[in-house]
């Protein structure tokens, strides 16, 4: 199967986030902003259908948002991803939400950027896409300039994205806003979801995202000012700060999770002794320790103390030991499952490491039984 044309950057163990382009414009719309997602995200960004470098066939004319948002699912499965957060300009909001309605359990969070849960009507698209097929798309390219950015701003590689494209596979594209419209179906929406509107939008005013936001259950809505259609480009700062704060959620999930495992008590007194110059490590430390790796639901959590045991026990890590016994005990593990992992270590540790962590061991649970 052909696939749509895309670019990932990021360690392809991080959490994978998926952003969707505007009509006429290539996944170039997120240069400014993709790689500094990367740092923290498998980010896989990926052009519509004869735009940029995705085939033209892959889309007809009498297109659905449902058709493109097959493409995307399709493209992540190629690339060994079941779940994702989603972020989409336009267009690739509308496929975001389409997602987000009809196959929910694909998404761990989304973000719709000046888009709308519908455009306006059927018309303005069915005369558009009359237009593409019969005149091509350079007299649309001579105007992208003004209902794309505000002010005198203009990205040329974006302008000439847009008049590159295929006429067919952008006509299908209109064909399929034509149809678009799920404003019925918003309030369904579960996963957590962002709107980002621009105040000098024309395509999508603010009041399209107003109305989103009104409708999701919890959503969060940001206007940015000075920010029009393709606010990825002309406001890449505004953009990332918002996204940031949407999608890097594993610090307070991560917190929560610090909490069940470690007990409040330890976190607590963590929290007292936190300086300016450690803030930065127990935020990494909740962010990637416990807001991702203990809340994937690969292994339980009696699973993951197990192995924490053997590892703290491999590398002498005594006093950390300690700690985990006590997390070990808080999750349900019996003083004889602790004591067959750590005889366990003396096979592959050694026979002195496995002492001393008996030692340890031996000590924390004795300090149990005497608060009993």
């Amino acid at each position: 199967m052909t696939l749509l044309n895309h670019h990932a950057e990021g360690s392809a163990s991080a959490p994978p986030l998926l952003l969707g382009p505007s009509l006429g414009t290539s996944y170039a719309l997120w240069d400014a902003v993709a790689p500094e997602l990367s740092i923290s995200h498998r980010v896989v960004r990926w052009d519509l259908p004869g735009h940029g470098g995705s085939a033209a066939g892959l889309i007809e004319a009498g297109a659905t948002v449902a058709d493109l948002a097959a493409l995307v699912l399709a493209l992540a499965d190629s690339l060994g991803i079941e779940r994702f957060a989603y972020a989409g300009v336009s267009l690739g909001g509308a496929v975001g939400l389409h997602l987000a309605v009809h196959r929910p359990e694909r998404l761990s969070s989304l973000a719709v950027i000046c888009s709308s849960a519908h455009f306006n009507g059927s018309r303005p698209w069915e005369e558009r896409a009359a237009l593409v097929r019969r005149e091509g798309l350079a007299g649309l390219a001579e105007n992208a300039d003004a209902r794309w950015f505000a002010g005198d701003f203009t990205m040329p590689r974006l302008i000439r994205d847009h008049r590159d494209a295929d006429p067919e596979a952008y006509a299908a594209c209109c064909d399929a806003l034509a149809a678009f419209d799920l404003r019925d179906r918003l309030a369904e929406i579960a996963v957590p979801t962002l709107l980002v509107a621009g105040r000098e939008d024309p395509a999508t005013p603010p009041a399209h995202l107003r109305e989103i936001a009104d409708a999701v259950p919890h959503a969060t809505l940001v206007e940015l000012p000075g920010a029009s259609h393709l606010a990825p480009a002309q406001c890449p700062e505004a953009v990332l700060t918002a996204l940031r704060a949407h999608i890097g959620q594993g610090a307070p999930r991560g917190m929560a999770v610090r909490r069940e495992v470690l007990g409040d008590a330890h976190v607590d007194r963590a929290q007292a002794r936190q300086t300016p110059f450690t803030a930065r490590f127990q935020d990494f430390i909740s962010r990637y320790a416990w807001g991702e790796i203990w809340t994937d639901p690969t292994l339980s959590r009696r699973e993951r103390s197990m192995i924490t045991l053997t590892a703290l026990v491999a590398h002498g890590h005594y006093d950390e030991l300690a700690m985990h016994v006590r997390a070990a005990r808080r999750g349900g593990l019996t003083p004889e499952e602790i004591g067959a992992v750590l005889l366990q270590t003396a096979v592959y540790c050694g026979v002195p490491a496995a002492n001393s962590a008996f030692a340890t061991a031996q000590r924390v649970l004795a300090e149990e039984e005497d608060t009993v």
